[in-house]
């Protein structure tokens, strides 16, 4: 076992869009990324997904319905197979909770693809 400092877990990462792992529950991780600006559109065919907004505040759009936007202390589960692109207002630290084998890009595979996740230092 092993204790997570959330604002140090924050601190630690560089990249924008780049989540990294902090942990790791009955199949599903956890994971921290921060943002900044728009992201991609995807969808994950066979995942819900957790946005939970540790700071700043992070718009997701959605192509069938109106956007939501999360602040400091929200989430909400994107229910799987929905289409949407998460946009960081101007910039978000983001608490991500999805099975493990998730990719950060859903359905899409580009150069914000990342299959190789990184633990949190």
């Amino acid at each position: 076992m092993e204790k997570v400092n959330i604002e140090s877990g924050f601190d630690s990462i560089d990249e924008f869009w780049d989540p990294r792992v902090a942990g790791k529950l009955n199949g599903q991780t956890v994971k921290f990324s921060k943002g900044r600006g728009e992201f991609v559109w995807h969808e994950h065919d066979d995942a819900d997904e957790l946005f939970l907004v540790s700071s700043g505040v992070l718009r997701i759009q959605f192509r069938d319905q109106k956007d939501i936007v999360l602040k400091e202390g929200e989430f909400l589960v994107v229910p799987a197979g929905t289409e949407h692109c998460p946009v960081a207002e101007p910039e978000v630290d983001i608490v991500l909770f999805e099975p493990e084998n998730t990719l950060n890009t859903g359905n899409v595979e580009n150069d914000r693809t990342r299959s190789d996740l990184s633990k949190l230092d």
